[in-house]
């Protein structure tokens, strides 16, 4: 993926190209004991809710089905000991173009956030590994043409200017229309064009590139007798 130079990103415009609970989201804490139900099974927090801004923490189980019934509720799990998501859950609420999509236990995730690195691996050592590709942000080995290792990291180049969004490009198309419409006192709609290319979970599955699978051996026959 090529990496387009920084542009300078104001605070008019950050919030049309980040949705209000992504930043909130990646800094909360999770699997802690819900204390509010101490006493049940399943009292882990691993669960957050992208339509109660306003309460901004992780919730458990029982809460999801008391409070959440009907809300987007995303489930965050762990892979060594680090925080991950299933592209299904989020890749109908953000734009996860170029974001390092890995394959746990059969399934598709993001890693949350930027993850510890042995000692003497960075930017130097990123570069030359054997891989060509490296995180934008925290410079991370990257197996595949994607240009963020973490959500987080695609949000930190973000926050220091870097031209990408999070939002979805119809969403974004919209929030371009309404925000030229103001500056022009209208509310005309200009369609523009979005600055990364994922528009919904149906596009997710580019994401991962797969192994093409080795060709099925055909049945032996006999040569023909003369």
């Amino acid at each position: 993926m090529e990496r387009d130079d920084p542009v300078k990103i104001t605070n008019d415009t950050e919030k049309d190209i980040t949705p209000p609970w992504l930043e909130p989201m990646l800094k909360i804490k999770f699997f802690h004991n819900c204390a509010i139900h101490l006493g049940l099974r399943r009292k882990e927090c691993n669960f957050y809710c992208t339509d109660c801004l306003e309460k901004n923490r992780a919730i458990c189980n029982c809460c999801k089905d008391e409070e959440h019934s009907d809300h987007h509720v995303i489930q965050i799990r762990k892979s060594s000991y680090h925080e991950v998501v299933r592209v299904t859950e989020v890749a109908t609420k953000i734009n996860v173009s170029g974001i390092h999509t890995y394959i746990i236990n059969g399934s598709d995730v993001f890693f949350l956030n930027e993850r510890p690195q042995p000692k003497g691996v960075g930017a130097a050592a990123g570069k030359n590994a054997a891989s060509p590709y490296f995180c934008a942000v925290c410079c991370r080995s990257l197996l595949n043409n994607f240009m963020y290792c973490s959500i987080g990291c695609k949000m930190a180049w973000i926050k220091n200017g870097g031209n990408a969004s999070f939002l979805l490009e119809e969403v974004k198309e919209k929030c371009d229309s309404n925000r030229i419409g103001n500056e022009n006192g209208s509310m005309s709609k200009d369609s523009g064009e979005g600055e990364e290319g994922s528009s919904a979970a149906k596009d997710v599955k580019h994401l991962v590139p797969r192994l093409r699978a080795r060709p099925r051996k055909g049945i032996p026959c006999r040569s023909p007798f003369f």
